[in-house]
């Protein structure tokens, strides 16, 4: 047998770090269905309080990701990381110990989703953070590539694994296994050896208030010649990539006439884009480069998505297929890319303020994109609602195009890179007595975040 290719294979806390988020991965899947079932069949709720509970498990995302980006470079990202695996645990574990004592309640299912998600997103924000800490700055495209492949296997497995346990079990009882998925994986964090770089202090040795890191945080994403096109290209395809796909399903089952078990079949064969971008962007960026392969996988997204809106009623299943997996792919290269660049570029004191700052700027289109496709859906058809999406997911790939991106064959080091931040600037000042130079510029070297946004 051929050994596995990439140098991280041999990289004992990479691995422990994968393991750990490979079967919280599958474990959340679990949740993920088994909460609202257990809200439709257990305690009979409405179709408005279940609508209600995915509402309130993403609100945290909205409500607490700039303040979490604060919060994670001022701790050890990976005692965050911990908290987070054994808090969701032990959070999920209250809802099978309720239903077997009799005293499951709708509320407590809002509860465990509203503070479940609080959780998720210190981990999300701190997880993003920490890999560049954790493996050296020319493993980054391998290690994302890595995680990014158990993403997408998490993707087409795991909600086929969580129906057969919810039915095998019951919906309460599977509930189980991903409150065990998150203390394994603590487990597996708690076993990673490698030290963290010590925390950088200001110049007085006080700490600045909130309010001040969050503005230098969001300046510094706002500033930077690299990070505000990936803001602008991300949000633009997350916006419009919701136009379409918040109706995809009504135009599936009304306009194609295709049955539930059809739907599920299309969309899991879709997935496999999803993990032939993972495999393959490592050996696109070496073709490519690191511009290169960034503008391939954004310009994807309208071609995609067109094949979809573009489906025939009279043979839908190979269009849909190809759509799904045209964009699923071209997102994964996307992601990994830009993630990587990310994390390459940005010092290690503001990593997890620009992971907050991106997640909120790239995740704030995705509800408003879903309103207007239900309101182009209801006055002008589904079908049109699908062609505008992907119309507008064709415009996502020129931010980048019109940037200094494109030029980037490899890497570059975050010195070569940072935005000139001078002392009060917009209310700033030199505030890190190792990463500022006497002009005023911020000079550290560093590295940064994060897989979530498409």
């Amino acid at each position: 047998m051929r050994r596995p290719s990439g140098a991280l294979w041999s990289h004992r806390d990479f691995m422990k770090m994968w393991t750990g988020q490979t079967i919280s991965q599958f474990g959340s899947s679990i949740s993920e269905l088994a909460l609202p079932i257990i809200a439709i069949k257990h305690l009979h709720a409405s179709a408005f309080a279940v609508a209600a509970l995915g509402t309130v498990e993403f609100l945290p995302f909205l409500l607490f990701t700039l303040p979490a980006g604060v919060w994670v470079d001022r701790l050890p990202r990976r005692a965050v990381l911990i908290v987070g695996d054994v808090g969701r645990g032990l959070l999920l574990l209250s809802v099978p110990a309720a239903y077997f004592w009799g005293h499951i309640t709708l509320a407590q299912l809002f509860v465990v989703g509203f503070f479940t998600g609080i959780l998720t997103v210190f981990f999300d924000v701190a997880y993003q953070s920490y890999l560049p800490a954790l493996v050296d700055r020319e493993y980054l495209i391998e290690g994302n590539s890595k995680l990014e492949v158990t993403r997408s296997a998490g993707q087409l497995a795991g909600p086929p694994v969580a129906g057969g346990l919810i039915q095998l079990l019951t919906a309460p009882y599977a509930v189980v296994w991903d409150s065990v998925s998150f203390f394994v994986s603590g487990l597996f964090l708690i076993a990673i050896r490698k030290k963290e770089p010590p925390l950088e202090k200001h110049e007085d040795g006080r700490r600045r208030g909130m309010r001040h890191e969050l503005w230098e945080g969001l300046h510094y994403v706002v500033k930077h010649p690299y990070l505000r096109p990936q803001a602008i290209s991300t949000g633009t395809s997350n916006f419009f990539s919701n136009v379409a796909f918040s109706i995809v399903l009504v135009f599936m089952a009304r306009t194609l006439g295709m049955s539930t078990g059809l739907i599920g079949i299309v969309f899991g064969l879709g997935s496999i884009g999803w993990l032939a971008g993972a495999a393959l962007a490592p050996r696109t960026q070496r073709w490519l480069g690191v511009g290169g392969a960034t503008i391939l996988g954004a310009a994807l997204s309208g071609p995609g998505t067109l094949l979809v809106a573009l489906t025939p009623a009279s043979f839908p299943v190979p269009f849909l297929v190809a759509g799904t997996m045209i964009g699923g792919c071209g997102a994964v290269v996307y992601n990994i890319q830009q993630v990587s660049l990310r994390q390459a570029i940005t010092p290690e004191r503001m990593q997890g303020r620009m992971n907050s700052v991106m997640r909120f700027l790239v995740w704030g289109p995705i509800p408003l994109g879903a309103l207007v496709g239900g309101a182009i859906a209801t006055t002008f058809g589904l079908r049109t609602a699908l062609i505008v999406g992907a119309v507008g997911g064709f415009t996502s790939v020129l931010p980048i195009i019109l940037s200094p991106i494109r030029k980037l064959k490899e890497m570059p080091e975050s010195l070569d890179t940072l935005p000139t931040i001078a002392a009060g600037e917009a209310g700033l000042a030199p505030t890190v007595s190792s990463g500022i130079d006497e002009s005023g510029a911020v000079a550290g070297a560093g590295s940064a975040a994060a897989l979530d946004e498409n």
